[in-house]
């Protein structure tokens, strides 16, 4: 043990330092907060009139937001914010754990709705101030997801066709931002619900400023002639999946082999695209759709002869663009995956902390809002490369969670932060671009 050096255990730690700020970062979305009126949206939008702790539910909620921009996932890690001088960087009142414990669980399915409602009031905000699509087409993802639960003490949580115990909310997901949108938490199959879901969603974005065309992206638990019917009534165009039941192999079968066009595949595996019409229905209910077919199978000799056979995977699209662009733009509503993986590691969806059900339909939509607060800084400080989605744990690392000391020098406030930090630069940046935004009218 010679060779071990003991100069850290010299070291000794104290907690004592009451102006020490554990997140200094926070003051960069805390900033947004301030120019969107988030405190005073929520306590205009969420009336929590006569329910045990629904007194001042806009600093409760945005207390709930800024435990989870800070890395929080549970609701005592709301303490964090209570620590050093945290609470000076932020525009709100910190609220007590025991008290957003009581907070959430005032919430019934009407004020779920409401704080919904708050969220489409805050993306239109946020697009106002420059982070929308503007009059530019925008397609947006939409897939459900499964929030993992344990115990039998989590009030409608159910089994899916996964077989796992948890809630299943609805998302839908701007593809290049990797905003949500809308959310919904429920149980349930990915069908339950999404005719309905797809027309608020569709009436939100149009209200937040989206007057470009709109393409909507879906698997197969989104297929169904309701949905399909509303999209091409609301003017939106859709790409979504359909399984291969008899009448598609039939539609797939009838294709000439000279229609194959092939396209680039992984290392191992070749592939190949072509359409067809999908016929379905009968009478008043018949409809025709253009289907867009890709079949892959291996060719590596280790692993071919396991899987000699071509594998199909099909969907209909109301796009016109050529079969193999329009197989590639189906094939990029995986990166829904990235956005709902962001949602859950990044802004604390991970993890449902109460056994109320609408508790947690009202911590789904702090994490939404939370989500998109940190894709809105990004987006409107300049953060963001361009064709890049954004990360919550990238955005913590480098720019949330500074530590900081804060000072009063002859009435002025001074945050002083760590010398040589790596991205002091973009921080500084995006803190002045913040800062310049005008606040949005009330």
């Amino acid at each position: 043990m010679s060779g071990v050096s003991h100069g850290i255990d010299r070291v000794e730690v104290t907690f004592d330092e009451p102006n020490l700020v554990a997140n200094a970062g926070l003051i960069a979305p805390a900033t947004l907060m301030t120019r969107l009126r988030l405190e005073e949206l929520v306590n205009a939008t969420v009336r929590l009139v006569g329910r045990i702790g629904g007194a001042r539910p806009g600093r409760k909620v945005l207390t709930l937001v800024a435990t989870i921009l800070a890395g929080g996932s549970h609701i005592d890690h709301a303490n964090v914010l209570r620590a050093g001088a945290t609470r000076r960087v932020l525009p709100f009142g910190v609220m007590a754990p025991s008290t957003l414990g009581t907070f959430l669980r005032s919430f019934t399915f009407g004020h779920v709705r409401q704080l919904d409602r708050m969220l489409g009031e805050a993306l239109r905000r946020a697009w106002r101030l420059g982070a929308g699509p503007d009059d530019a087409a925008m397609t947006i993802d939409v897939d459900s997801t499964i929030c993992e639960v344990h115990g039998k003490q989590k009030h409608g949580a159910a089994y899916g066709y996964t077989k796992v115990l948890g809630y299943h909310p609805l998302l839908a997901t701007r593809a290049d931002t990797g905003e949500v949108l809308h959310s919904r938490l429920r149980k349930g199959s990915s069908q339950r619900g999404a005719k309905q879901f797809v027309q608020e969603l569709i009436a939100r974005v149009r209200r937040a400023g989206a007057a470009g065309a709109l393409v909507v992206r879906g698997d197969s638990g989104f297929w169904s002639h309701k949905l399909i019917d509303t999209l091409t009534r609301l003017g939106v165009g859709f790409s979504i999946t359909v399984n291969v039941n008899a009448q598609v192999r039939a539609a797939i079968d009838a294709i000439d082999e000279a229609d194959w066009a092939s396209i680039d595949y992984p290392d191992g595996g070749e592939a190949a695209v072509a359409e067809t019409i999908y016929v379905t229905g009968r009478g008043r209910d018949r409809r025709e759709f253009r289907l867009i077919v890709r079949r892959c199978r291996l060719v590596d000799p280790a692993q071919a002869a396991l899987w000699p056979d071509w594998r199909y995977h099909a969907f209909v699209t109301s796009l016109d663009t050529p079969v193999v662009e329009v197989d590639q733009f189906h094939r990029d509503h995986a990166s829904v995956e990235l956005a709902i993986r962001d949602l859950k590691e990044g802004a604390g969806l991970e993890h449902c902390p109460s056994g109320h059900f609408f508790a947690n339909g009202a911590w789904l939509a702090c994490a939404v809002l939370a989500h998109n607060l940190y894709r809105w800084t990004a987006e409107l400080g300049d953060l963001r490369p361009d064709g890049q989605l954004t990360v919550a744990r990238t955005i913590r690392t480098r720019l949330l969670g500074l530590p900081g000391r804060l000072v009063n020098r002859a009435g002025h406030w001074i945050l002083h932060l760590p010398a040589r930090w790596p991205w002091a630069d973009q921080f500084l940046a995006a803190l002045a671009r913040l800062r310049a935004l005008p606040p949005i009218a009330a």
